[in-house]
């Protein structure tokens, strides 16, 4: 089994991971940035570009966590059951409860 980082990574890039995180960044940070500088978006103050990087940005990643996540619990999930599996017919083969 590879190394979890190694996994993680692979997760972060596959599957359509990045597109969906994309479509919810953009979603969820358009929103923010409207209720947290829509004064500034709309002409009546500075526009601070930090805080506009760092609302679509943090939805991205939240989005992609939560994907990884998800997987990778998932991914444990199945090897744990192989095991419990592969475990219980040698012990019902043994004769053994």
């Amino acid at each position: 089994m590879p190394s979890t980082l190694r996994l993680v990574f692979r997760y972060a890039v596959s599957d359509g991971i990045p597109k969906r995180s994309f479509y919810v960044a953009m979603v969820v940070g358009t929103v923010l940035n409207l209720i947290n500088q829509g004064e500034a978006l709309f002409g009546a103050s500075s526009i601070n570009w930090t805080k506009i990087v760092l609302t679509y940005f943090v939805p991205y990643a939240v989005a992609t966590y939560g994907a990884i996540s998800y997987r990778y619990r998932n991914l444990k999930a199945r090897s744990c059951s192989a095991t419990c599996c592969e475990t219980k017919t040698r012990q019902l083969r043994c004769g053994s409860t």
